[in-house]
């Protein structure tokens, strides 16, 4: 199983793509990846899923 496999499926449910949360986190998508090659804290986990979920929240109001 990947590191962080957890932020992975739930991006992927709420179809919101990886980059995008690098471009929300003010980062580039590849030092996004390199992040999520070891497993987070939870503290940063539950910063990315908050992430995804407003991502979602924007898509389904037509945001992007």
């Amino acid at each position: 199983m990947k590191a962080n496999q957890d932020i992975r499926e739930r991006a992927h449910l709420a179809g919101v793509f990886l980059w995008q949360i690098a471009d929300k986190m003010g980062m580039h998508d590849s030092n996004f990846a390199r992040l999520l090659r070891k497993e987070l804290p939870a503290e940063r986990k539950a910063h990315v899923f908050r992430i995804i979920d407003d991502l979602s929240e924007e898509s389904r109001a037509g945001g992007r």
